[in-house]
């Protein structure tokens, strides 16, 4: 049984986490850490939980005795944590900002896309969870990352729900504002550029194109669509033999070759990748759940790995019908 802590324990990612955690059949949670919810009910906060458990916020937290760490705080909060804390040896860490994902001589930590790092990951102490946008495009350009066929700039738009926006309220999350509305933001600057970058390059060191990545603002709850353009003078059919042969044994990625819509992905820990062409143009589309697949259900890969788990236990999630 792995012991679990779980710092930042009232957004939505960290909801998502406890709600995987407490049906994973080898996960244990021994405390969640809330300063401000300590002492109430984690059905207080999530009350998508009410009646699957009653475990109460902590304000008090010992490394002592987990062994695995998931760190839920945003953005900053992660490295001060870790800069504060004595870790245990045998402690392993996965955290959810960005504080950890780029490159650097200044900490150990292994970017946790498992499509890309499944065998670093499966024997590292310390990872960095993805960004959802970052998974979600990511996983549209490996494939031809590995062939070093990105050779000109790559245009995508990508539309996310409003829980990508956090649990705090804000004008561009509320109700009133999201309904029957669209807005874009952080066009050609989104902070998720860097990381996608560093993966691609990882793959093809030659890799120097520009991504005009423009995000938008959906007026629904959850999941990400993405649709990204390079172009390429190779036929479809050679670049389906390409992006099936890269995840054929992944779990959760999957190459269709019909149209994909977001509903068939959410509340799930899958990707789906559809392609299409005209003239040198290729069309991917990519398709996830912010929550799952670009936050928490990740999370749960990453630690089937670490523990040396079967990868897809506790994430065999269904999609509804409608």
């Amino acid at each position: 049984m792995i012991n679990i802590g779980i710092i930042g324990g009232a957004g939505y990612t960290a909801g998502e986490l406890i709600r995987l955690l407490i049906n994973h059949p080898d996960a244990s949670i021994q405390w969640i850490h809330s300063v401000s919810n300590a002492g109430n009910l984690i059905t207080d906060v999530h009350e998508g939980l009410l009646g699957e458990t009653d475990l109460v916020f902590s304000a008090d937290y010992n490394l002592d005795v987990i062994d695995l760490l998931f760190i839920c705080s945003g953005h900053g909060n992660s490295q001060k944590f870790i800069e504060q804390n004595e870790l245990p040896e045998k402690l392993k860490v996965i955290d959810f900002s960005q504080d950890f994902r780029h490159k650097s001589p200044d900490n150990d930590f292994v970017y946790g896309l498992p499509e890309l790092n499944r065998r670093q990951t499966c024997t590292s102490k310390y990872v960095a969870n993805p960004g959802c946008f970052a998974t979600c495009i990511q996983l549209g350009l490996l494939p031809l990352a590995k062939n070093h066929l990105l050779k000109s700039d790559i245009m995508v738009n990508a539309i996310t729900g409003s829980t990508g926006a956090g649990v705090k309220p804000q004008a561009t999350n509320q109700f009133s504002w999201r309904n029957n509305n669209l807005s874009i933001y952080k066009p050609f600057k989104h902070q998720h550029l860097k990381e996608i970058r560093e993966s691609l390059e990882q793959l093809q060191p030659s890799f120097d194109a520009a991504i005009d990545f423009i995000p938008y603002r959906g007026d629904f709850a959850r999941g990400i669509f993405a649709t990204l353009v390079v172009k390429t003078p190779l036929d479809l059919e050679t670049l389906y033999t390409f992006y099936e042969d890269y995840y054929r044994e992944d779990s959760f990625t999957h190459v269709i070759r019909r149209n994909i819509d977001m509903k068939q992905v959410v509340n799930t820990n899958k990707c789906l990748l559809h392609l299409e062409k005209d003239g040198d143009k290729l069309l991917i589309v990519s398709c996830i759940d912010n929550l799952l697949k670009g936050a928490a259900g990740q999370a749960v890969h990453n630690m089937n790995l670490i523990f040396n788990l079967e990868e897809t236990v506790g994430l065999c999630l269904k999609p509804s019908a409608f």
